[in-house]
């Protein structure tokens, strides 16, 4: 049976999807149980000369992907979340000090991230007020950063949005729309200025 076979039957089946919930990541601290990240460098990608910092939160279950490419690196005190959605890292990429990636995202080439960073590509439902905000569930859009990024301390990604090759993120921006590859975006909401190549 195949891969794709086997998890269209663990998502039909409700009763197993629960239960290998409750054995992978524990509720409590919406994290992999301490069993699971032991088995973490058996599921894990990790590139050539890549480096993980010890202090760095992996919450990073084994049925979704995470990837980091060679020579790639993810600083001191950085979480990284994959449990809604993959994180994919390119090659010759920095994740700077106490950053927070949640997935789904991918990161190209060449990025660079300074300290304080979050993307994130989850948001809470919160239409309804008749219930709690934590029974309204959640919704993902993908994050893209593509090739040769730099963003700046402190910035904030949200969900859906890509940032294209080449593009700049000033310090303490908060991205919420799409930035075009060139492009030097700043403020909150980040408004774009072209860049001079």
């Amino acid at each position: 049976m195949n891969n794709e076979r086997l998890r269209q039957n663990f998502k039909s089946d409700t009763g197993i999807k629960r239960l290998i919930g409750f054995l992978i990541m524990n509720r409590v601290q919406t994290r992999p149980r301490w069993y699971v990240r032991m088995l973490a460098p058996l599921y894990q990608h990790r590139g050539k000369h890549s480096v993980i910092h010890r202090s760095v939160r992996m919450d990073t279950p084994p049925y979704r992907r995470f990837s980091l490419g060679n020579r790639s690196v993810i600083e001191s005190f950085c979480c990284i979340n994959n449990a809604v959605g993959d994180v994919i890292i390119g090659n010759d990429s920095r994740i700077g000090l106490h950053s927070t990636i949640i997935g789904p995202v991918t990161i190209g080439n060449h990025v660079h991230l300074a300290q304080g960073i979050t993307v994130t590509a989850l948001n809470h439902n919160f239409t309804n007020p008749d219930k709690r905000i934590d029974e309204q569930g959640i919704t993902t859009k993908q994050v893209t950063i593509e090739d040769d990024v730099w963003i700046g301390a402190n910035a904030v990604i949200l969900p859906g949005v890509n940032i294209g090759r080449h593009a700049v993120v000033a310090a303490g921006a908060v991205v919420t729309k799409d930035v075009s590859p060139g492009t030097l975006v700043a403020g909150v909401p980040a408004i774009l200025k072209k860049r001079t190549l």
